[in-house]
């Protein structure tokens, strides 16, 4: 099931995202995971329990609808997550994170797809993300979704 998250999901996706490698020393994940569900523009939506093996060579559409239509799973095992926002012209994807043991069973492809649902509903036109640098797997996911590299230059600081 795909639902947004709450409060109460904190220790879960931090153990999710850096069970996947996503945490980082100088950005706190108990700091974004505040900031993502204190405002209207933003949310973390998180899968929980599994995709069944007989769903895993199925299309994103039926993998969609099997986790949204899922009942009794809310207390169920967090599996996955992805944050999603907006600055009111492009939407901006952050977090995608499958539990490893979960991998390889359209839950990535399912998040992807709730995201892009939630931006919709919103009527944000335009959906983005980072990867880093030397991640192949998470470019050839991205462009298997049709996302294309994008001719900017990201520039950064912090604000120490």
């Amino acid at each position: 099931m795909i639902v947004e998250a709450t409060a109460g999901d904190e220790a879960a996706l931090i153990a999710l995202w850096e069970a996947c490698g996503l945490t980082r020393a100088w950005n706190p994940p108990a700091r974004d995971i505040a900031f993502a569900l204190a405002g209207p523009s933003s949310t973390i939506l998180v899968a929980r329990g599994v995709v069944a093996p007989e769903h895993r060579a199925l299309d994103r559409d039926h993998v969609v609808s099997s986790l949204c239509s899922r009942e009794g799973d809310e207390h169920a095992a967090l599996t996955g997550s992805v944050m999603v926002g907006h600055d009111g012209h492009r939407g901006w994807v952050y977090y995608l994170a499958v539990a490893p043991d979960a991998r390889r069973a359209g839950l990535g492809r399912a998040l992807m797809a709730a995201a892009e649902t939630w931006l919709r509903a919103r009527e944000v036109p335009k959906i983005q993300l980072m990867v880093r640098t030397g991640n192949e797997d998470a470019h050839a996911f991205y462009r298997a979704l049709g996302f294309a590299d994008q001719p900017v230059a990201v520039f950064g600081r912090f604000l120490d």
